[in-house]
């Protein structure tokens, strides 16, 4: 980025929620609890999967991927958003702005791929359980856990680099919570067409093409599901199911509304919220829905919580 990319900008302001000041101080309060919450939630499942040879298989490894992945998310941006709660001016240098837009779409685009990957394996254990130790071996799920992050990777390079390669010679007020790129579009005082041409076909292959495939495979799942003989087995099927779905339409809609369109006509408090969907609640609910209400997770947490006990009484 030489020269501050020939711009006049060397830093940007960070407007977040300034329009609501006497609501800042409550919603830092939330911000932090919720963050606090989501780093203990992804933190005890990455260790509890790490520490229980029993959970060394490809459901829990996905797991344990996602929990990274929702880590390094909510790290890239609710720091900063804590910051800009708390600060009259709260600035960002263009350096930081470039890394922190890095790593939103990195671990974005990621967690599109691992999603998918993750239908996949659930679509394979249920649909196919006799043959599901073939479909699903350590060979097929470290290259889907490599071409998830590969994917996300390849992509965030490219589009970072584009968006930073445009001239900002304007104003230097993103009017979002964090430097995501439609926001930090809107200051770019040149022709972003082609780029807006690439936003589209990147949100379809990126964001929606893996919503689609994780919808055929909760269709065959559903199937698989009617046709258990035992009711209860049907239930809990279906709650589980029907959880990670709520949690899939919650990241993939919101995400597609927000990047299928840079320059939409949203109001900022809108696209603030939309943004808060994906960044904040997501990996808030994730821990709870994928792992926490899973019986091996908790028994799991239970023998390891009894043998820190163990140690500590001997």
């Amino acid at each position: 980025m030489r020269g501050q990319n020939d711009s006049s900008v060397a830093e940007f302001i960070l407007l977040g929620f300034s329009n609501y000041p006497e609501l800042q101080r409550q919603m830092f309060g939330a911000f932090l609890v919720i963050y606090l919450v989501t780093l203990t939630g992804n933190a005890l499942i990455m260790s509890v999967i790490l520490l229980d040879r029993s959970l060394h298989i490809p459901m829990y490894l996905f797991l344990q991927n996602l929990s990274v992945v929702e880590t390094g998310f909510s790290t890239t941006v609710m720091p900063e958003m804590l910051v800009v709660l708390t600060s009259e001016k709260a600035t960002i240098s263009f350096g930081g702005c470039f890394a922190q837009m890095y790593f939103i779409l990195l671990f974005g685009g990621t967690e599109c791929f691992l999603l998918g990957a993750m239908a996949y394996d659930r679509f394979a254990a249920i649909c196919h359980p006799l043959s599901y130790p073939v479909i699903m071996n350590k060979r097929v799920f470290m290259t889907l856990v490599t071409c998830s992050w590969l994917s996300g990777t390849m992509m965030t390079t490219l589009q970072t680099t584009w968006v930073f390669s445009f001239p900002y010679c304007g104003s230097n007020k993103i009017n979002h919570i964090s430097c995501e790129t439609p926001a930090v579009l809107e200051l770019a005082c040149t022709d972003i067409f082609f780029f807006e041409i690439y936003a589209f076909t990147g949100t379809v292959l990126i964001i929606l093409t893996p919503f689609v495939l994780i919808l055929l495979s909760y269709i065959r799942i559903l199937f698989s599901i009617l046709k258990m003989p035992s009711t209860t087995g049907r239930q809990k099927a279906f709650s589980t199911c029907a959880s990670h779905l709520t949690s899939v339409t919650l990241f993939y809609g919101t995400a597609s509304m927000t990047y299928l369109q840079p320059k939409s006509k949203y109001s900022p408090d809108t696209k603030k919220l939309m943004s808060l969907a994906y960044s904040l609640l997501t990996p808030l609910l994730n821990p709870l829905i994928y792992s926490l209400r899973n019986k091996e997770i908790k028994r799991a947490v239970v023998k390891l919580w009894e043998r820190k006990v163990a140690l500590h009484t001997t």
